[in-house]
């Protein structure tokens, strides 16, 4: 009676030889299993949760089979012992680091990652601390994946710089029995006159494109009243009701004293006298 099912991705280790001494403990530890009955049964009896497995330690070694769980499994009394591990996704915010970029230039960056322990056996005697060295690992290799982009990297490829981490991370934490399945570049916080100099040259750079856009404006301007001009030069009667409209727009905008000269005609032909 050794649990209902183990996990399928766990791996199995081997027993190895617990020795003549081993086996005598092991028998008296069945001697006291059946002395004590049924309340040696009581504490020999474990349960794990669904999203939990159990590393059972027979007299220091792992017992053959991989993980234990979910479910009900048996312990001999005295004998083994074992630790449950939880096979849920944790999250792990990296801290702020202060990284200098390819182009010698200095930032804090900082991210999330997201993992999972996929074998409870490695993550157990594999290292001695799954979480915390997974951590301390996520934050060595964002200060080196960022040390070799330039800034403009930083700023605008997260994504690709996040799936970096991730591929890298991934492969290192394989012994441990740990699944790196996401990583997110969080913020990057410049220095202040970094900022003001990239705030300067973002509004030159607006600005010498307000100037070019308004350069073009007043050249197509200049062409449609050259063509405009051409074509009243060719008929005078455009020209003077031209005038009239010039007449009848400033007199529809303010109350004002409008002299209104002769014809334009009739000057024309008393300058030709």
């Amino acid at each position: 009676m050794d649990g209902y099912g183990s996990g399928k991705d766990e791996r199995s280790e081997p027993d190895g030889d617990i020795g003549c001494c081993g086996y005598v403990l092991m028998f008296f530890s069945i001697i006291i299993l059946i002395i004590f009955f049924p309340f040696s049964l009581v504490c020999s009896l474990k349960v794990v949760q669904e999203y939990e497995r159990a590393v059972i330690f027979r007299l220091g070694r792992v017992v053959s089979g991989g993980a234990k769980g979910p479910g009900l499994f048996f312990l001999f009394p005295c004998v083994d012992t074992f630790k449950s591990v939880d096979l849920r996704t944790f999250s792990y915010d990296i801290p702020p680091q202060e990284i200098l970029s390819r182009d010698s230039v200095t930032v804090a960056v900082d991210a999330v990652i997201y993992a999972r322990i996929f074998d409870a056996t490695m993550s157990i005697i594999n290292v001695e601390n799954a979480h915390g060295s997974t951590k301390l690992l996520a934050a060595t290799t964002l200060r080196n994946v960022l040390g070799t982009k330039q800034l403009s990297e930083i700023l605008s490829d997260r994504e690709s710089i996040a799936h970096q981490m991730q591929t890298t991370l991934d492969d290192a934490t394989d012994p441990w029995g740990v699944k790196v399945e996401r990583v997110e570049v969080k913020d990057v916080r410049l220095p202040v006159q970094m900022q003001r100099a990239m705030a300067a040259e973002a509004e030159s750079a607006r600005e010498a494109r307000a100037k070019v856009i308004a350069a073009e404006g007043e050249m197509k301007a200049s062409r449609s009243l050259k063509e405009a001009a051409d074509v009243m030069a060719e008929s005078p009667s455009a020209l003077q009701l031209r005038y009239l409209q010039t007449l009848n727009s400033i007199a529809a905008e303010k109350n004002s004293t409008i002299i209104f000269p002769l014809p334009i005609d009739m000057i024309g032909s008393a300058l030709r006298r």
